[in-house]
């Protein structure tokens, strides 16, 4: 699965957020590799970040996270960089994005005739 997140960076920490990902811990990428995470991007613009996660099952591996030592240091790393994750509801599934299009749907869906 492919999902899309969107958080805001502490206003004046855009530079050092950015900096901090340059490399993350490789414990890290392990415990992602063992909960099912296969990428994850990041764009900046401004204070808003956008993610996009290709996983087998996102909120299983956000569950497998919450207790993972790795992560636990990450986000005592990070998390004076980022002011909130947006979100729509409670838990992991509540930080996804809802998805409203995409051309490839679009063009199996309907072929384009010229």
């Amino acid at each position: 699965m492919r999902v899309a997140l969107h958080s805001i960076v502490r206003d004046g920490r855009e530079a050092g957020y950015e900096e901090a990902h340059a490399v993350i811990p490789d414990d890290l990428v392990d415990s992602f590799d063992r909960v099912g995470i296969h990428d994850w991007t990041i764009w900046r613009s401004g204070r808003d970040l956008f993610h996009l996660v290709d996983c087998d099952d996102f909120a299983a591996a956000m569950t497998a996270l919450d207790t993972d030592p790795a992560n636990e240091r990450w986000q005592a790393f990070i998390g004076p960089y980022v002011d909130h994750f947006v979100t729509t509801g409670d838990g992991p599934e509540g930080m996804i994005v809802g998805r409203v299009w995409s051309l490839g749907d679009q063009r199996s869906m309907h072929p384009h005739q010229p």
